[in-house]
């Protein structure tokens, strides 16, 4: 292999992922261009096409990045098959990653994420016999997802002002609450 142009391609490749990074945040994907790209970059089109198809395969990469990256904050419960629910070394990790994570909400991949920190067979066993059926289960998981990531999304807008720990008392408080309700008494209410 060719040592030398390896390292020029990734450290094109870097500048590439920083600048649209960079731009991501105020600008939605498809108001990036790749003249855009390659101007702040410092480098030509021809750079950009030996590494990239367009700006959607560009974001394609970075998202497999993200998620890698994401992965690596429970990569021993992941390895074990288990999970802690400690979400404390999450908010930690977003807090260390900012613009990590505001691009990861802006090119809208948290549901992958999600999908692993809330596996629905761990959630069952995590739960046992409280829900009736897997339906009943699904609203309750897309209902706590939808309110973990807006609090996230807007913790992230906020520069992360509040401790990740005040953040993990806030969700655990809200999530605790909900689940305390007699979901037998909702029920009834209901029929």
């Amino acid at each position: 292999m060719n040592t030398p142009n390896n390292k020029k391609r990734k450290n094109s490749q870097e500048k590439i992922e920083k600048v649209f990074i960079e731009l991501i945040q105020t600008k939605e994907i498809y108001e990036i261009s790749i003249t855009d790209i390659c101007k702040k970059a410092n480098i030509n089109r021809t750079t950009f096409y030996s590494n990239y198809i367009d700006i959607y395969d560009l974001a394609d990469k970075i998202k497999l990045k993200l998620l890698s990256d994401v992965y690596v904050v429970y990569r021993e419960e992941r390895e074990k098959k288990s999970h802690s629910y400690d979400f404390l070394k999450l908010y930690n990790h977003i807090k260390e990653n900012q613009i990590f994570y505001k691009t990861y909400f802006k090119l809208g991949i948290n549901d992958n994420f999600d999908n692993y920190l809330l596996d629905k067979k761990e959630i069952k066993r995590f739960y046992g016999d409280e829900f009736d059926n897997d339906e009943e289960l699904d609203y309750h998981i897309t209902f706590f997802k939808a309110g973990l990531n807006a609090v996230l999304k807007k913790w992230l807008y906020n520069d992360c002002k509040e401790s990740p720990e005040y953040i993990d008392k806030i969700i655990k408080d809200e999530y605790l609450k909900i689940t305390r309700i007699d979901l037998d008494k909702i029920k009834k209410e209901l029929q």
